[in-house]
Parts: structure tokens; sequence; C-alpha cells
């Protein structure tokens, strides 16, 4: 997608005067985009569920319920010590067999440990989209049925009837 869409969502973020933006994304790379030109020094999480998702995709049928109980240790861990130690675990189990899961995971490793820079009892709301993306869920479930929500016109009038 091209960025300038994602500024649409981006630009009016920071209205009261804050200096910083924290931003959790999928992988939209128009969004990455746009939050790194207008807020470069903002903290970027990656969203957990989508990057173990990815990661997953990689490996066998098989051995991927043993892969996520892997990343989960990561993303439960409850310190920066442990995360590290997590990792540790996951490229020596995975890497070799499995370069692809660890290149998914250790190419952003900074951007999907960025919540650990944050209160705890924020963490699982900034970690994965989830939070974000639920609620979305009920209007999407409407525009699915409804079948007729193609302007915005009529998008608008499942708000408003």
């Amino acid at each position: 997608m091209d960025d300038k869409l994602f500024l649409l969502v981006v630009i009016g973020v920071d209205d009261a005067g804050r200096k910083e933006v924290f931003s959790v994304v999928d992988g939209a790379f128009g969004f990455w985009n746009a939050v790194a030109k207008y807020w470069p020094t903002s903290c970027h999480q990656r969203c957990w569920v989508h990057k173990t998702v990815n990661a997953l995709n990689t490996a066998t049928k098989s051995v991927q319920p043993k892969i996520k109980e892997t990343l989960h240790d990561i993303w439960m861990a409850e310190t920066q010590e442990e995360v590290q130690k997590a990792f540790g675990q996951f490229e020596t189990r995975y890497g070799a067999k499995y370069p692809k899961a660890a290149e998914c995971l250790t190419k952003d490793k900074v951007e999907i440990r960025a919540f650990y820079d944050f209160p705890s009892e924020h963490w699982t709301h900034i970690r994965t989209t989830n939070p974000i993306k639920s609620m979305f869920a009920t209007v999407r479930l409407r525009m699915n049925n409804t079948k007729n929500c193609e302007s915005q016109k009529t998008t608008l009038q499942l708000f408003v009837n």
C-alpha cells in the first residue's frame, strides 16, 4: 500500500503536543514508512500475533506447536534477561533446521521487544494489534453481512441508521 494512505491514519495522532508516538503494526510497510518519516524517534512494536503466524508458516506442521510454545516463552517473558535467554533457546533449537523461522523472528528483534520498555500492566494491550482489530470486528462483520457497502455513503448509513 502507498504510505500516503497510512498518513491519513497517522497524522493527527499527536494533537496534544506529545513528543513520542508508539505504534503497533502488523508489517504494513506503508504505515511503517509514514511513522518513520514523520516521527523518526517514535517507538515501533511489531505485532506478536502476526510475527508468530509468519514464523510458523515457514516450518512444517508437525513442529509448529513446539515452535509456537517457544515463541510464547519469548513474548511472555517477565524481563529483558528472560527474553534474551528465550531468544537464544529458540535460535539453538530451530535456527539450523528452520532458518526461515529464525530469520523471520530475528530480523525484527528490536521491534518485537519494544513493549518491554513500557510498564508491564500495558504489555497485553501493546504487544499485538489484536485489541485494535477487535474494536472493529463488529463493524467488519456488519459490513460483510450487508453486502452493500460499496461507497462511503452506504457504509456511513450502517452507523447512522
